[in-house]
């Protein structure tokens, strides 16, 4: 049972952003801001998940199931960049919708790593139904904008399946609470073990990598081959689609490889595709160089978020994971913007070079990756 309430809260946490990012230019229009404006308020889903990860992790710990109450949230304040219509109005939407996002990011990964406790890797499976299910959500969400649905109706039936998701998450039970215990004083949200520390640097680095891609790879193809917009648009989506096939591969190879051996060999191959893709000579190439990128990296931040929670004991697990997806997120967050700045001081694509030097940076770092002694059944140590 906790394999199948990851598996669906994953692939509904992939439904509500692959709509949201189909669904940004309508927001926007809607909202009546501009690209500065835009850009500004779209840093309140990064400050607000960032507030919200940590504690959620305590929290979960603390009182067991959290997943259909993260997942209701999510769902109805999904509704709010809908409603604005000013620049401080999306702003504060989006940090509501960016605390709810945090806090579902934290329960959901939880989920995962108490059903691996049980012996069988899932963590790569089920980040893998949140990239089909962004996949499929962005294609469905095309064709709504295509016969003029507004964003309230897009975000609202989003939301509504989200909702309807936690009703069913619900009735399928959830984590227990761990064993009473007296709250520790607030400073100890901020307090991170070293081998915590270390997962979630790698995992910032991994997220750098993924969304240089995800944030760059249309510009990357409009701008530097003249492609069309169709076209450029090809790039997020074929390194989503890669993504799903890679952590599909990924959950099949976690039963053959070691845990540093697994992240090694996907930040190799995101470094091939980032480079090849970085210095292609025609946009077919870069496609190429994405879809390999998409493969490789895909792999990396689950393998170290499985890695977070076979490094705690069940009443610690989730905090475990809050505090390396928090650091993680830091990554996801400020690398779209490292990449803009070393884009302006020399250009996109020696950017994007830098950001393969990460990736190979990543797959000699894996070395350092903790790995406890706790394994997976079939599975050699890392």
């Amino acid at each position: 049972m906790p394999r199948t309430r990851a598996l669906v809260g994953f692939a509904a946490f992939g439904l509500l952003w692959g709509a949201w990012g189909a669904e940004l230019p309508a927001i926007q229009s809607h909202a009546g801001v501009d690209d500065a404006e835009l850009g500004l308020a779209l840093l309140c889903i990064g400050l607000g998940a960032l507030a919200a990860m940590r504690p959620t992790g305590a929290l979960v710990d603390r009182f067991g199931q959290a997943l259909p109450l993260t997942a209701a949230l999510l769902g109805l304040a999904a509704l709010g960049p809908a409603l604005a219509t000013s620049a401080v109005g999306l702003a504060l939407a989006l940090l509501v919708l960016g605390a709810c996002s945090g806090a579902m990011d934290v329960a959901i990964n939880a989920e995962a790593t108490d059903a691996e406790s049980h012996g069988d890797p899932l963590m790569n499976l089920a980040h893998a139904a949140f990239s089909a299910s962004v996949v499929v959500s962005s294609l469905a969400v095309g064709l709504l904008r295509e016969v003029g649905a507004t964003p309230l109706l897009v975000l609202g039936l989003a939301g509504a399946v989200l909702v309807a998701v936690a009703a069913l998450l619900f009735r399928l039970g959830g984590r227990t609470a761990a064993p009473a215990r007296p709250m520790g004083p607030l400073s100890a949200l901020l307090h991170v073990p070293r081998p915590l520390l270390v997962l979630g640097a790698l995992a910032a680095v991994a997220f750098v990598v993924e969304n240089a891609w995800q944030s760059w790879a249309a510009v990357h193809l409009e701008d530097g081959f003249d492609a069309s917009p169709g076209v450029a648009a090809l790039g997020p989506a074929v390194f989503a689609g890669a993504a799903a096939v890679g952590r599909g591969a990924g959950h099949v190879l976690s039963r053959r490889l070691g845990d540093r051996a697994l992240l090694a060999l996907g930040a190799s191959v995101g470094a091939a595709g980032t480079l090849l893709a970085a210095l292609a000579p025609a946009s077919a190439v870069a496609l190429v160089g994405i879809a390999v990128a998409g493969l490789g990296t895909s792999i990396c931040a689950p393998t170290l978020f499985s890695l977070a929670g076979r490094t705690a004991g069940a009443d610690e697990r989730a905090a475990a994971v809050s505090i390396v997806t928090t650091l993680a997120y830091l990554g996801f967050v400020l690398g779209p913007a490292l990449v803009g700045l070393a884009a302006q001081a020399s250009s996109l694509s020696a950017a994007l070079a830098g950001v393969a030097g990460l990736a190979a940076l990543l797959a000699v770092a894996s070395r350092a990756a903790p790995v406890p002694s706790r394994v997976f059944v079939e599975r050699g140590a890392g």
